[in-house]
């Protein structure tokens, strides 16, 4: 279960789905992944393709995680009634951002999610006992997304809040802040940075990969929710390659 393996900030390696495609998800998560996150702050996904492609890695035993495309509680708690694993919630600056997210992805006493337990989040009526939202606030992930200045400025408030399960690392944004690219020593410094105050707060800390040897260096500073690529991006290469066979 993914959420016990962050729990234990175990390895565990994925990657993130743009295309808006239910197939596309089957078949990556046939190979072994242990999740994958559908991205619908940058992919053109919404939320009925959204629970197709959750459901497509759940059916193979993969983790589906969604990011939001905002910090808005409609949003984490419609993405959560599809019957996902967890959120991750982009561009958290603060504390007060983190409250937001707990307040709107966990069911009373932790928060205040609405409650069906006619959706697939709550096995479309199977889930009948109002006692059973205890079970899916103990079990449902919740992830955030540090990316800027101010959210690293915070980081070390941020990950006490007791309910975060997941802290990723946005190089990306973080590079084109610095006005650097994601390779930089300045970006890697900043991530090895931020990785140890995370994992000194005992939490799992996420960071994309492209390579071999950028996974071992990232394994090497506990950056454990191992993110391969973009399904976009494996796709390109590969066949990129072959063109170049001619």
């Amino acid at each position: 279960m993914l959420k016990l393996l962050l729990k234990e900030q175990k390895e565990v390696i994925g990657t993130w789905c743009i295309l808006p495609s239910p197939e596309v998800v089957d078949l990556l998560t046939k190979a072994g992944l242990d999740f994958v996150i559908v991205d619908m702050e940058h992919g053109a996904i919404d939320l009925k393709t959204a629970q197709q492609m959750v459901t497509a890695a759940q059916t193979n035993w993969c983790n589906g995680l969604i990011r939001v495309p905002k910090n808005l509680d409609y949003l984490i708690s419609t993405s959560l009634d599809t019957g996902c694993n967890g959120i991750i919630v982009p561009h958290v600056k603060q504390m007060g951002d983190v409250e937001k997210i707990i307040k709107a992805a966990k069911y009373h006493p932790l928060g205040d999610r609405g409650f069906s337990p006619y959706i697939r989040g709550g096995d479309f009526g199977k889930m009948k006992d109002e006692k059973s939202t205890d079970v899916i606030n103990q079990e449902s992930i919740v992830g955030i997304i540090i990316e800027d200045i101010k959210g690293l400025r915070n980081v070390e408030s941020i990950v006490d809040n007791e309910f975060i399960d997941l802290v990723y690392v946005g190089t990306y944004d973080i590079a084109q802040t610095l006005g650097k690219s994601t390779n930089h020593k300045d970006v890697f410094n900043i991530l090895e940075k931020t990785t140890k105050i995370i994992r000194d707060s005992k939490k799992s800390v996420g960071c994309l990969f492209h390579n071999k040897n950028e996974l071992k260096k990232f394994q090497s500073i506990g950056v454990n929710f191992l993110t391969y690529g973009v399904d976009t991006k494996v796709l390109y290469d590969s066949f990129h390659e072959i063109t170049k066979w001619r």
